[in-house]
């Protein structure tokens, strides 16, 4: 069954990233990707990702385009397109059902965004929070997920520096 997940890192006190947008903070950490919680794994159980401008415009201004699956970029702006992105102002509800069936047997990844993580989650469409949590306070910056959501813990494990936990919404 298609899950639609949030797999992030954040700092202890809430913050994906800093007030000017920065990620440096968490790229400095220790963190295996193949252990416990990692990337790798999870990655692979994904077949579709969603995301919002400003963790769009960070990844293509710092990296290649790294991924081969189905995207979709909630935004009004105007960016260069990688095959296979799709990019969409239309309401979260209305282009989930698009990703689900793209994504198959495998999961949708909320990639970033914590307020377009909360447009899911006010719709009832977010079903896990990974929260990888770096031992790192920034003070300020992007928050989380800027929401009050009642989630149940469901899984916790150390991954070098990282308390990573895994939450299921219990609606």
């Amino acid at each position: 069954m298609t899950r639609t997940i949030y797999f992030t890192a954040s700092s202890l006190d809430g913050f994906l990233a800093t007030v000017d947008h920065s990620l440096d903070w968490l790229l400095r950490q220790d963190v295996d990707p193949t252990g416990p919680m990692g990337y790798e794994a999870f990655i692979e159980g994904v077949g579709a990702l969603a995301m919002g401008a400003s963790t769009y415009r960070w990844v293509i201004d710092h990296h290649e385009w790294p991924y081969t699956l189905p995207t979709w970029v909630f935004t009004h702006r105007e960016f260069p397109a990688p095959p296979g992105v799709r990019f969409t102002s239309d309401d979260v509800a209305g282009v989930h059902a698009e990703m689900v069936a793209a994504a198959g047997d495998q999961h949708v990844w909320l990639v970033g965004g914590g307020e377009l993580v909360g447009q899911f989650a006010d719709r009832g469409l977010l079903d896990e929070v990974w929260v990888q949590y770096a031992p790192v306070t920034l003070g300020a910056g992007a928050p989380l997920l800027p929401r009050r959501l009642d989630l149940v813990l469901v899984d916790v494990v150390r991954n070098r520096n990282f308390l990573c936990g895994r939450y299921e919404d219990p609606r």
